[in-house]
């Protein structure tokens, strides 16, 4: 799963994004969200972990949701700070 090392390199590799931002893109990343069909596969995964209960190839699954979720929340950081910033167009 996603750390705090990973969560770094991700920001140092999006950093050139940062620079090419604009309001609409920054403002449409921050809404982006899991449909529900993901949202609840991830909460079955989720409560299956919990329960000591993931075949291996659940597990991956698992980890890859969390991976592209991570990735998710370092862009969504990424636009806040962005919008934080930006001018009112």
């Amino acid at each position: 799963m996603a750390n705090a090392a990973t969560t770094n390199a991700l920001e140092r590799l999006l950093r050139p994004l940062s620079r090419a931002m604009t309001r609409d893109l920054a403002l449409a990343i921050v809404n982006v969200q899991a449909d529900d069909e993901t949202q609840e596969r991830y909460d079955e995964l989720a409560e299956k972990c919990g329960g000591g209960q993931l075949t291996a190839g659940e597990q991956d699954e698992l980890e890859g949701i969390v991976r592209a979720n991570t990735l998710l929340g370092v862009l969504k950081s990424e636009a806040r700070t962005f919008l934080a910033g930006a001018k009112p167009s």
